[in-house]
């Protein structure tokens, strides 16, 4: 067996993996921790997006929503094959598991109440799975998820636009709809900054880089994430509590985070002392939609309120 120090050696010298025989206990047990959140996240975001695509404004637009939840459905599956792989019971993984012992990211614990948080989800949320995931198929180490992840990302690409556009439209149509879109990303982008976990400073140990499951840090992944989604929403005249710094060269947020959040009321009180101990607290907490959202996949019954 090779050692965990001579892996790590072998990974960043560019050695891929493509079997658990390959693996050290700690190379598995990164992966697969990895593996769980991505598949996790992307199987909770299709009941958050069910009941929201139900309002959408047209036939086509409903469409468009429904095709988005059934490729996240897919994408989460494709994460428990590749788990089935390293000895795991998907049935179990979705059907087997309690609501809190999901580690889906803590913006799918949320209830989306219309169509402008929905497509508001897509642009910033979808953004920040986009910015995690092509990291991870730019510089995995292990092949079968790379694989995996080429038709992950063009779709990922469609949910992005598709949210990008009714963004923009919601904005442009008149002042109503646009403070939809406003109120949305005030409790939406602060959600997508957590996404990337704890600041680089922060973190007592980074084993997704030192096995190369990903490329970049937290805290390069969430400036890959402001860089575009900043802009986009200056474009839209839609304000965000971050902005670009010249002299840094790069965007900071205008709030010392993290922040409290009242998901009961979606609110942030950045003025409000926290750490992020509160924070991990909050997540491990799960949010108020949690119960449902587990409830739905693993009855397979609609909401009949929602239906």
């Amino acid at each position: 067996m090779v050692t965990d120090k001579k892996l790590k050696q072998q990974l960043q010298d560019g050695k891929m993996i493509e079997s658990e025989a390959e693996m050290t206990e700690d190379y598995k047990k990164a992966l697969t921790q990895t593996l769980l959140v991505s598949g996790d996240t992307e199987l909770m975001s299709a009941p958050a997006y069910y009941g929201p695509s139900l309002n959408a404004p047209s036939v086509n637009a409903r469409a468009s929503c429904i095709s988005v939840i059934q490729d996240e459905l897919g994408h989460g599956h494709i994460a428990y094959r590749l788990l089935e792989d390293l000895g795991y019971d998907r049935e179990y993984l979705i059907h087997g598991r309690e609501p809190h012992e999901f580690r889906n990211t803590y913006g799918f614990d949320q209830h989306l109440d219309n169509f402008a948080e929905l497509v508001t989800a897509h642009g910033l949320w979808d953004r920040a799975g986009i910015a995690l995931l092509s990291d991870i198929h730019e510089n995995t180490s292990y092949a079968p998820w790379k694989r995996a992840l080429t038709k992950v990302g063009k779709e990922e690409q469609f949910h992005l636009r598709h949210g990008e556009t009714w963004m923009r439209r919601l904005s442009n149509k008149n002042d109503k709809t646009k403070q939809k879109v406003q109120d949305a990303v005030d409790w939406m982008f602060p959600i997508a900054l957590e996404w990337f976990g704890l600041p680089d400073d922060k973190k007592k140990h980074d084993d997704q880089l030192a096995y190369r499951i990903k490329g970049l840090s937290n805290d390069e992944l969430r400036q890959k994430w402001m860089d575009s989604a900043v802009p986009v929403c200056n474009q839209m005249d839609i304000d965000v509590p971050a902005h670009y710094d010249e002299e840094a060269d790069e965007y900071v947020v205008e709030y010392e985070m993290p922040a409290h959040f009242e998901p009961e009321t979606k609110t942030w009180h950045f003025e409000e002392n926290t750490t992020w101990d509160d924070v991990i607290d909050r997540w491990r907490s799960r949010g108020p939609a949690n119960e449902k959202y587990v409830n739905l996949l693993q009855s397979s019954q609609l909401d009949p309120v929602s239906a």
